[in-house]
């Protein structure tokens, strides 16, 4: 049948674009790159600034707030919104609705509006609860982000995602909001602890694996200087990972990730499901660790990748410090289905449309299909537990 419908086009396109810096000692009187963010994009005098703080980041420097404060005190240009607000971190913090509201109420109480800025100094937990209730509080009330973790500062804390998990799912509820600028602080990563750090890592190997195969060699030269934690290689890691992050978000034509295809996500069907099976007792890398080893597998057994190079993979996490199993893998149903499993209906259902994973062709190249065959997964796995062992 035919319409009578009039039909008027209307297109229009939005540039983004915010900074990433990557210093040290951001809250100095010294140090200029906080207020130059707030006070270079504003024609106001004085302008409302809210702060919320990692309640992890204020156990390691217990006199942040009061640097917080003496810092806005010392810029001409910032006034703060109220007392820093302090929430506890970790995936505890996406877990809990109320704390949306509460800071969305906060935001209210302190008359903050779309030209007022919220910083969120912390892990990516607390950066992306923040930025959804930065993001819904006046339709987007400014944010700027404060990586805390390595994590964070080398994948979640550059991107443009904010959200909450719900529904016993990971990220159901969030939004597409760039931040205003990133502040990647080097010592943070001083104080962190040392299985945080190492969580981080797995998103380096990750995206070394399906971008960018010298960054993957010079992580298997530095293993075991990274595996201590040792400052000056752990610091290019973080910033080559941010940048092949931000290169793939600014250039992969798939910014707030509208297709299917998502190779970021390499590793994370699994990862995700990992997480909420061992009810976050894994860390978000660590969980990914994982799902990179078991993906890397599914790919020599799918004839996608050649045979050894799984070894390779393994052997890199295992020399960072990685465990490469968890009873989680191998939690099933009452037919006998391992739970891990769904994970891939969930993903598809979160991403949308046609099923698309990431696996790989080759180190440092990733390729993408529309179905995974299950017995190759339990394959994949029951390797993956000899193989963790090993």
């Amino acid at each position: 049948m035919g319409s009578n419908a009039r039909v008027f086009s209307q297109r229009f396109s939005v540039s983004y674009e915010f900074a990433v810096f990557f210093t040290r000692d951001v809250f100095s009187r010294e140090n200029a790159a906080l207020s130059d963010v707030i006070t270079g994009r504003s024609a106001h005098a004085r302008n409302l600034v809210a702060f919320v703080v990692d309640e992890g980041v204020l156990r390691e420097m217990p006199d942040l707030k009061r640097r917080i404060a003496d810092y806005v005190n010392a810029w001409p240009g910032l006034t703060l919104a109220g007392p820093v607000d302090v929430i506890a971190g970790g995936e505890a913090a996406k877990n809990d609705a109320t704390l949306v509201a509460a800071l969305q109420s906060r935001f209210v109480a302190h008359g903050m509006d779309r030209h007022s800025y919220v910083v969120c100094v912390g892990g990516g937990a607390v950066l992306d609860l923040v930025g959804y209730a930065a993001a819904t509080t006046h339709r987007g009330i400014r944010h700027i982000r404060i990586p805390t973790t390595v994590l964070a500062q080398n994948d979640s804390g550059v991107g443009v995602k904010n959200g909450i998990n719900a529904f016993g799912m990971k990220n159901m509820l969030g939004t597409f909001v760039p931040p205003d600028a990133v502040i990647n602080d080097s010592a943070f990563i001083d104080v962190l602890p040392g299985r945080d750090k190492r969580a981080g890592m797995a998103e380096a190997v990750k995206v070394a694996l399906i971008r960018d195969r010298s960054f993957f060699e010079w992580l298997e030269e530095k293993a075991e200087a990274l595996a201590i934690f040792a400052s000056e290689p752990l610091d290019k890691l973080i910033r080559h990972c941010a940048l092949l992050h931000m290169r793939q978000i600014a250039h992969g034509g798939d910014p707030f990730e509208r297709g299917s295809v998502r190779p970021l996500d390499f590793g994370h069907w699994a990862a995700h499901k990992l997480e909420v099976l061992s009810r976050y007792e894994l860390r978000h890398g660590e969980a990914v660790a994982i799902g990179i080893a078991l993906d890397t597998r599914y790919s020599v057994l799918a004839g996608l990748l050649p045979a050894g190079e799984e070894l390779r993979v393994c052997q890199l996490l295992k020399r960072l410090g990685f465990a490469l199993w968890h009873e989680a893998c191998d939690l099933r149903a009452p037919d006998g289905q391992r739970l891990l499993l769904r994970g891939l209906e969930e993903f598809r259902e979160h991403l949308g449309g046609e099923l698309t994973i990431t696996l790989l062709s080759e180190l440092g190249t990733g390729v993408e299909v529309h179905t995974m065959d299950a017995g190759l997964i339990a394959e994949a796995v029951d390797w993956l537990r000899t193989e963790a062992h090993a």
